[in-house]
């Protein structure tokens, strides 16, 4: 593919099909609202995308089994476990794209470009206006013996868990977060259960005071009716982005790389540049009330509601890093 085609792609200019005119796409995002992504990179390009799709977990297993014979040429999940998970294993293969270099910054890229993060979710906290007169305002502070009883979180094997322990980790160190999640656990309302929705549904119900979830579920109720979660509900629950004066508020990714074995390789660039672009970037946040990964595209009204805030910039890699650890201290913490 020649480098001004790239450009077109990246500014969202109508393209000619390509030769080789199929994309395998081996994808653990579940939304409906991704089919609004894949059909206009159909239109644009001519390429066709056959979608596999299923747990991210699940989907390694299958391009690790089906070895060189794979035909998968780009892997797209939810969080950077999976992503380094399927880089340790060799599934994925590095990218030299000017595109993506330019567009993507650097802490949302693998440091050895084999994966790229195309949208991102807010791990915040969410309180009942009611019951909490002063809400935690930093991930550290829901160790405080004040809200004993009163936390919704999600359970250890949760990625999004992992994730933010891993991250703590590589900023305050092991001993300080083991600590940290011992007392947490202590301040349950409840053993860990559910999804994210389910966290701000026990608040609604009084089940909880405190809860932490991903942005996107509650944004998504602000946009549109969500079971559990009416007007009314969310009327009472206030937010924080954590961490304001210091790390800033942990950030969850969505991205993909292209697989090692990818017969359609050009065209599995292709597809990662489009994730890139204008176009795609504010759908992500229309169509799925995320934040985008390339800066100054703009946002929907439902996120934008949530207000201005200052994300957490560590190097993905660090947290991928740190993964290991973030288990250990959650398995010694007793957190289920």
């Amino acid at each position: 593919m020649t480098r001004s085609l790239l450009a077109a792609l990246a500014a969202t200019v109508a393209l000619p099909a390509f030769a080789n005119g199929e994309l395998n796409l081996y994808s653990s995002r579940h939304y409906d609202t991704d089919e609004r992504l894949y059909s206009d990179f159909e239109e644009m390009t001519g390429i066709k995308i056959n979608r596999i799709e299923g747990n991210a977990d699940e989907l390694i297993a299958r391009m690790e089994a089906e070895g060189a014979n794979s035909p998968a040429d780009v892997f797209l999940t939810v969080d950077t476990v999976r992503l380094t998970r399927a880089k340790d294993l060799g599934l994925l293969q590095p990218v030299e794209s000017e595109v993506l270099e330019a567009a993507i910054p650097a802490y949302l890229q693998d440091d050895d470009n084999q994966w790229f993060g195309f949208s991102q979710r807010a791990r915040i906290l969410f309180y009942d206006k009611e019951d909490v007169a002063n809400p935690p305002a930093t991930y550290q502070d829901l160790a405080d013996p004040a809200y004993e009883g009163m936390i919704c979180i999600r359970s250890a094997t949760n990625v999004y868990t992992q994730n933010i322990v891993a991250a703590l980790i590589a900023h305050l160190g092991e001993e300080a977060i083991q600590d940290w999640a011992t007392a947490v656990v202590g301040n349950f309302a409840r053993d860990p259960q559910g999804g994210d929705t389910d966290q701000l549904r026990g608040l609604a119900s009084g089940e909880c005071d405190i809860a932490m979830s991903n942005t996107y579920y509650f944004a998504r109720a602000l946009r549109r009716d969500v079971d559990g979660l009416g007007a009314e509900e969310l009327e009472g629950i206030g937010w924080v982005f954590p961490n304001q004066n210091d790390i800033g508020a942990h950030m969850n990714i969505s991205g993909g790389g292209v697989a090692t074995h990818a017969p359609n390789r050009d065209n599995a660039v292709a597809f990662l540049e489009y994730l890139a672009s204008e176009q795609a970037q504010e759908y992500f946040s229309a169509g799925n009330d995320e934040y985008p990964a390339v800066p100054g595209v703009a946002l929907s009204d439902s996120v934008a509601q949530l207000g201005i805030f200052r994300p957490d910039v560590i190097d993905l890699s660090t947290i991928a890093e740190n993964i290991q650890a973030a288990n250990r201290v959650l398995t010694n913490a007793g957190w289920e």
